[in-house]
This record gives C-alpha cells, sequence and structure tokens, in this order.
C-alpha cells in the first residue's frame, strides 16, 4: 500500500512539474513573440495568472456532457504521453514498443479537443475541427516516418531505449537524422500550431476556430492542456534526437539535476525556435500546408529512411 502511495505521488510530481513548465513557456512563448514583433508583452508569469483566474470561475453555460469531458479526455491523454516520455533520464512508464503507443496517446488530446468544439455548435468551431483534422493527417506522416528511420537504425521501438543508446553519440549527429530532425521539427510546429500551420485557430479568419466556445473554467483546462501539448512535444523531440538531454549517466543526485536542467534548455531552445518561425512567416491555406508535408517533408522523410536502411545494411 504504502508502495502504491509513494508511486502515485512521484506520478503526480512529474506531472504538476511537466505542467508548470508548460505553463511559464506559454508565458516565455508570449514575450518573445512580443519582442519579435517589437512590443513589451506580458510577464513571463502570466499564463499562470490566467489559469488561477479562469478555473476559479463560475460557468452558467452548457454544451452537454460532450462539451463537459472533451477537455478532460484531452488532458488525460497529453499527461498519459507525458508519463511515457523520459524528462532529463527519468522515466515512469515504458516498455517495448512504447514508440507506437505515444503515436497513438498523441491523438487523443487532439480528438478530445475536437469532441469538445464539435458540441458546441459553433460553426467556427466546427471549421476550425475540420482544418485541425486534415493538418493531423498531414503532418503524421513525415514524423512516422522519421520515427520509423529511428527504429530501424536503433533496433528498438522503446522511446527509452533510443535515448539510452544516444550516450556516445546524439541522433541529430548522425548525417541522415540531420535531414530527419530537420523534418521531425517541420511537423513539431504543425502539432503545435503554430504559424505558418496555425490553421485550425485561425484568430482573423475563424474567430480562433474550436477555442470560439470555451470559456471560464472549460478555458483554463484548455490553457492546461495547450501547455501539456508544448512540454510533450518538445520532450519527444529531444528524446529522439537530441539525447533526451542525458549528459551525465552515474546515476547520482547532481546528474538528476543537471540532466533536468540539460533537457529544460532543449525543450526551450526547440520551443522559441518554433516561435521564431511562427512570429516570422504567415499562415499557409489548408491544401498548401498539405502540400507540405505530403510532397516535401514526407519526400526528405523517405530520403532520410532509405539512408538509414542503406547505412544499417552496409
Amino acid at each position: 500500500m504504502v508502495d502504491f502511495l509513494i508511486k502515485i505521488a512521484v506520478i503526480a510530481l512529474y506531472t504538476t512539474i511537466a505542467m508548470l513548465v508548460g505553463i511559464l513557456f506559454m508565458g516565455i512563448g508570449r514575450k518573445i513573440v512580443a519582442r519579435v514583433h517589437n512590443r513589451v508583452g506580458p510577464p513571463v508569469y502570466q499564463g499562470f495568472i490566467d489559469i488561477a483566474k479562469l478555473l476559479t470561475k463560475k460557468t452558467n453555460i452548457s454544451h452537454g456532457w460532450i462539451y463537459d469531458l472533451a477537455l478532460l479526455f484531452s488532458l488525460t491523454g497529453i499527461i498519459l504521453t507525458i508519463l511515457f516520455l523520459p524528462i532529463g533520464g527519468v522515466k515512469l512508464l515504458g516498455t517495448e514498443g512504447d514508440a507506437f503507443l505515444v503515436l497513438y496517446l498523441l491523438a487523443i488530446p487532439a480528438l478530445g479537443f475536437a469532441l469538445g468544439a464539435g458540441a458546441s455548435g459553433n460553426p467556427n468551431a466546427a471549421i476550425g475541427v475540420m482544418r485541425a483534422l486534415v493538418m493531423m493527417l498531414s503532418y503524421e506522416l513525415p514524423f512516422v516516418i522519421t520515427m520509423i528511420a529511428l527504429m530501424i537504425y536503433y533496433d528498438t521501438s522503446s522511446i527509452a531505449q533510443i535515448v539510452e543508446l544516444q550516450r556516445a553519440r546524439w541522433a541529430i549527429m548522425i548525417p541522415p537524422f540531420m535531414l530527419a530532425a530537420a523534418v521531425a521539427d517541420m511537423a513539431l510546429q504543425g502539432m503545435l500550431m503554430e504559424a505558418p500551420f496555425d490553421i485550425p485557430t485561425a484568430p482573423h479568419e475563424i474567430a480562433s476556430g474550436p477555442m470560439a466556445e470555451f470559456g471560464g473554467k472549460h478555458l483554463g483546462s484548455l490553457m492546461l492542456y495547450k501547455a501539456g501539448t508544448i512540454v510533450a512535444y518538445t520532450t519527444l523531440f529531444v528524446d529522439l534526437f537530441l539525447g533526451g538531454g542525458v549528459v551525465m549517466h552515474d546515476g547520482s543526485i547532481l546528474s538528476y539535476i543537471v540532466n533536468f536542467a540539460v533537457w529544460f534548455l532543449l525543450i526551450l531552445l526547440i520551443f522559441t525556435l518554433s516561435l521564431l518561425i511562427n512570429a516570422s512567416f504567415p499562415r499557409f491555406r489548408i491544401e498548401q500546408a498539405f502540400k507540405f508535408y505530403w510532397k516535401y517533408e514526407a519526400l526528405l522523410a523517405f530520403i532520410s529512411l532509405i539512408w538509414v536502411y542503406l547505412m544499417v545494411i552496409s
């Protein structure tokens, strides 16, 4: 019983740290974009204030039980994803084949988000949901191909094992994975719904699309979901291509602190790159985004896959 309670406490701590980092990044992101646009921007802790305020508001409007439970569904999916991702070399859940499991789990939050937005009955939300599903179909193909290339090279489908096998050299330092990392980074741009792939939300076209009807506790939960996605997607990239941020392997307390700090800096770097792209490029149309991912990104991903295969069999 004591061991079970300790495990629950560790999972709660792990999730809380991830969410706090995500909320902090939301504030940092708003500050970075503001500076690029030559504005001052809100303080970096603004996300904490907004979420605390929204979660304490009373909500008198409901669009049905699907609308109410959809964001809980999304939050659960993103939390489960985070639990399967090593953070600074520390993992809570994991098994052989968990790379495929994470791919499935990543679809759950988006589908929950779509269910909630669709249940709201707002036409802008419906348009945004359709766009989001097309975008998910678009960026998943090149991203899955890059993951398959990694699994072939390291001969494992365990994310923790992929991190462990990058002790000597990070994957991004291997020529075919330099190309694969560039492909995965642009897929990450679509996953985070940052420009030029912010088509599902498009505030000037469809009034933020799926988020149009969310307010109060629902909007606060949506912000928590967004914080979770930032940490999950950037951590997945770091685990796959940057060795999970693990630079010390002796198992000491100092090594855990250093590895956590390196992981934090790496996901901040990846997120900052995404924000700089977001602040510098205009939004694609949906057909342009689909063409970009399936024509150019998928081609580059296939090239990296074939390159890796030839390396393995030679």
